[in-house]
């Protein structure tokens, strides 16, 4: 009798014992353990990371690292760590958040416009994804991959057509450019290409030339009309003679792209640069900012008319006064003159 309740003792001690086990088990496992208070936090883990390393950036957003740590390796993911941006929703438990980080790498939204060299690009895509602004430089760069694919520096930056575009954070540098290959290759439909070879230009050049229409005039309306007065300049073998090729000129001939240049002096037109469009004739030798997709599309569908000049409109800010005639171009450059030296811009 004795020997049995010792039995009884000893069972019902084990019972208990493995009930306490199995219940931090399960708590340790299905319990909440997230410590904010937003509805979702987002963890960035870099490709190099190991579990030591996530372990310290997902610190912050837990209740207890210790219970963490003892599900993910119970669950093979210490030696099974992936790069990428995770989501963690509140009240997650540590089954949840170890699923979430072995498999719901998020996609997130790249965007570009408007950069004036490629080093600009790459400081703008290192602010989005994990690869850093040199390498993604040296991938845009890279002498071989420009050569195969028939581009070379000054027409490099033709390739990358701004938009918003679908990459996982942890993109590296050479998968961005070569994505973006993919997406130059798409966006050059048969329809665009069949419009270009209408104009007698290459696709490059058909960048080339949106760049100017892109800096002329920010009224997306007003560029198939810029278009059309340009191609009729090169039509008739005249020079394009556009401010904004000088102006970037003048960046170049100094490096410093974050000059602010509000006013073209005459001394300015006689630097001696291919893309001074006032010394020589023809398109630059490559895009002189990033085109938007409208001023594109504005060269390829460009308004039919016989104008030749431009001026800004000082009565319509942002958008110009044209004119078929030298003659009446002058009259209009008139008004312009006064009102810039009225504003004092000198520069």
């Amino acid at each position: 009798m004795y020997i049995k309740r010792i039995l009884l003792i000893v069972l019902l001690a084990g019972l208990l014992a493995g009930g306490v086990f199995a219940y931090k088990v399960y708590d340790a496992i299905f319990s909440p353990n997230t410590s904010f208070n937003n509805e979702v936090a987002y963890l960035y883990i870099p490709s190099d990371a190991d579990f030591i390393e996530v372990k310290e950036l997902v610190a912050p957003l837990l209740k207890d690292v210790g219970s963490f740590s003892q599900v993910a390796e119970r669950k093979g993911y210490v030696s099974n760590v992936k790069a990428g941006k995770y989501a963690i929703k509140r009240g997650m438990n540590n089954n949840e958040i170890i699923n979430s980080l072995r498999s719901n790498n998020i996609p997130i939204k790249v965007a570009f416009n408007n950069q004036e060299t490629l080093a600009d690009l790459a400081g703008r895509i290192s602010a989005q994804i994990e690869a850093d602004s040199l390498a993604l430089y040296k991938s845009f760069s890279d002498e071989g991959f420009l050569k195969s694919n028939k581009l070379d520096k000054a027409t490099s930056l033709t390739m990358y057509i701004p938009n918003s575009y679908e990459f996982f954070w942890n993109t590296s540098a050479t998968e961005f450019r070569d994505r973006m290959l993919k997406e130059y290759r798409r966006f050059w439909n048969e329809d665009r290409l069949k419009k270009a070879k209408a104009l007698n230009l290459s696709p490059h050049e058909v960048s080339t030339l949106a760049a100017i229409v892109h800096k002329e005039t920010a009224k997306v309306d007003e560029r198939p009309k810029v278009a059309g007065l340009y191609l009729n300049r090169l039509k008739r073998g005249m020079l394009l003679q556009a401010d904004p090729t000088v102006i970037y000129a003048l960046k170049k001939h100094t490096g410093n792209f974050d000059t602010i240049i509000k006013r073209v002096l005459y001394k300015d037109l006689e630097l001696d640069s291919p893309y001074n469009t006032y010394k020589y004739g023809g398109l630059p030798p490559g895009p002189i900012t990033m085109p938007d997709i409208s001023a594109i599309d504005a060269v390829l569908n460009p308004e039919k008319h016989d104008y030749l000049y431009m001026v800004a409109n000082v009565d319509d800010f942002g958008y110009h006064k044209f004119a078929e005639t030298a003659a009446q171009h002058n009259r209009n450059k008139v008004q312009y003159i006064q009102w810039i030296n009225a504003q004092k811009i000198k520069r």
